[in-house]
């Protein structure tokens, strides 16, 4: 079901980005957009507390900066820009977006402290995980449960439940410490039986 439901939203997301490619939008630009909509996010996510509309806006402008990171990508695909610049910046502004929007979470008081730090080192280890792995030539896209999209949906999910249920975003937060070092795991253990030495033919 969710193998589907990825590939009908990469097809879509590659139509959109073959479209944006041939109005000029670079993955940089896309890049370095994702970023400012984060940055924004995040702006909210401080100040909203005591504001559903801050709240509110927090979750749209971090759904559309995940889209943006999708769209760069697809964009270097489909029209043929991949650089290895241009995936090293967009894996850059990545860490920063996601350490933003979580300090902001953190700094405004929307989830428990110890839950908050755990969470966003977790997803800065999930991202490292695979930097290192793909570093040694060892594929870890789609190795294990959250990946970035997972974790920004559910983010996203949480603080608009947080609207109307009280700490649904600290739940989501509680959520991400747990699955995110879940995956760390996951992919160490991937790793080692990638990299492991051939012990029958020793």
């Amino acid at each position: 079901m969710l193998t589907r439901l990825k590939k009908k939203f990469q097809s879509k997301i590659a139509s959109v980005a073959e479209k944006l490619g041939n109005a000029g939008f670079t993955p940089n630009t896309m890049s370095l957009l994702g970023i400012l909509l984060a940055v924004l996010s995040a702006a909210f996510y401080i100040n909203a507390k005591d504001s559903h509309l801050f709240t509110f806006l927090a979750a749209v402008l971090l759904l559309l900066s995940g889209l943006c990171d999708a769209l760069d990508g697809a964009i270097a695909r489909v029209c043929s820009k991949t650089t290895v610049f241009g995936g090293f910046f967009d894996s850059v502004l990545d860490r920063y977006a996601d350490a933003l929007v979580y300090s902001a979470i953190i700094l405004g008081g929307l989830c428990e402290l110890h839950w908050g730090a755990i969470a966003l080192v977790g997803s800065l280890l999930v991202s490292y995980t695979r930097a290192r792995a793909e570093a040694e030539k060892v594929n870890m896209e789609s190795v294990g449960l959250m990946e970035r999209p997972e974790r920004i949906i559910i983010v996203a999910i949480a603080t608009l439940a947080g609207i109307y249920v009280e700490d649904a975003l600290n739940f989501g937060i509680l959520l991400l410490a747990v699955l995110t070092n879940i995956t760390v795991v996951q992919r160490i253990f991937y790793f080692y039986k990638k990299t492991k030495p051939n012990e029958s033919g020793t």
